[in-house]
C-alpha cells in the first residue's frame, strides 16, 4: 500500500511517499521502485518503508513549496497519484496558517483521488522516533510552545500549549527526563534541567536543518493500523489548541461631535 503523508503544523514543510506493510510481509515490487531494506517505527503488526522524502524549513513559504514537494516525491519515487492508497497528514497543533495550507492540500489532494485522508497528531512524528520519558515542544508562537509526552515512543495524554516556563514545571511533575523537538532551541533557558533528545531526520543525520521536526513517514506508520484494516479515517480536524492569530476588526464606533 503506497501512501503520500504531510505535514505543516511547524516551520518544516514535509512530504514523504511511504510503502505500507503487514510485519510479517515484504513490501511489493512496484512502478514505485525498489524499496530500501529498512523500515521505521510504527503501530505494532505494521511496517513503513520509505520510498523518499523532501522537507524544506522555511515558515513562510509552505503554500508555495508543497505542491512542488508532492510532485518531487512521486517523481523521483518513478509512482503516479493514481498509485496511491491513502493520504495522511499532520493534524497539529500548530500555527493556524502554516497548519490549514498542509490539511486543506491534502483533503482536496485525496478527494480528487477518492481515496481517504487520515489525520495525526503532527508531534507524534518526532515522540514516535523516541525512548523513555520524553516530552516534544514545537513552537506556538505568542512565545508559547505546543507540548506533549511520550513513554518510549507513545503519547501520554493530550497535546496543550503554554508558555515555556510553565510547560518545563509540568513536564518536571510529570516524571519526563529529556525534551525533544524545535521548540527546544527556542528556549534553552526554560528546558535546561532536560537532557536535549536529537531525533534524526528522515535520512538519518542529526546536522540537516530538518533533524528534530515532525517526520511524515512516521505519521504514516500511527495511521498504519488503520490503513492496512481498511477502517474509514476520523474527520480531518485540526489542533489549533487556541484561536487564530488574526481576527475580524471589531465594527467602527460611532463618532460623537
Amino acid at each position: 500500500m503506497l501512501v503520500l503523508a504531510l505535514d505543516t503544523a511547524t516551520a518544516a514543510c514535509a512530504v514523504a511517499l511511504a510503502e505500507l506493510t503487514e510485519s510479517d510481509r515484504a513490501p511489493r515490487e512496484s512502478t514505485a521502485g525498489a524499496v530500501p531494506g529498512r523500515d521505521e517505527p510504527a503501530a505494532p503488526g505494521v511496517h513503513v518503508w520509505p520510498r523518499g522524502s523532501v522537507v524544506t524549513v522555511d515558515a513562510r513559504r509552505h503554500g508555495e513549496l508543497l505542491a512542488p514537494s508532492m510532485r518531487t516525491v512521486l517523481d523521483d519515487a518513478g509512482a503516479r497519484p493514481s498509485d496511491l492508497a491513502a493520504v495522511v497528514v499532520g493534524a497539529g497543533p500548530g500555527p493556524f496558517t502554516g497548519l490549514r495550507v498542509g490539511m486543506v492540500t491534502a483533503a482536496a489532494f485525496a478527494d480528487a483521488l477518492e481515496i481517504p485522508v487520515y489525520g495525526v497528531c503532527s508531534l507524534d512524528g518526532i515522540g514516535a522516533a523516541t525512548t523513555g520519558a520524553v516530552a516534544v515542544v514545537t513552537d506556538a508562537r505568542r512565545r508559547e510552545v505546543y507540548w506533549a509526552c511520550y513513554d518510549d515512543g507513545v503519547r501520554v495524554g493530550e497535546p496543550a500549549v503554554g508558555r515555556p516556563a510553565e510547560v518545563a514545571a509540568a513536564l518536571r511533575d510529570r516524571g519526563v527526563t529529556g525534551v525533544a523537538g524545535p521548540g527546544l532551541a527556542l528556549y534553552p533557558a526554560a528546558f535546561a534541567e532536560f537532557t536535549s533528545v536529537a531525533v534524526p531526520a528522515s535520512d538519518g543525520g542529526l546536522s540537516a536543518p530538518e533533524a528534530g521536526y515532525p517526520r511524515p513517514e512516521l505519521l504514516v506508520g500511527l495511521a498504519g493500523a488503520d490503513l492496512l484494516a481498511g477502517r474509514p479515517p476520523h474527520p480531518l480536524v485540526p489542533l489549533y489548541l487556541r484561536r487564530p492569530d488574526a481576527t475580524e476588526p471589531h465594527a467602527p464606533k460611532p463618532v460623537r461631535a
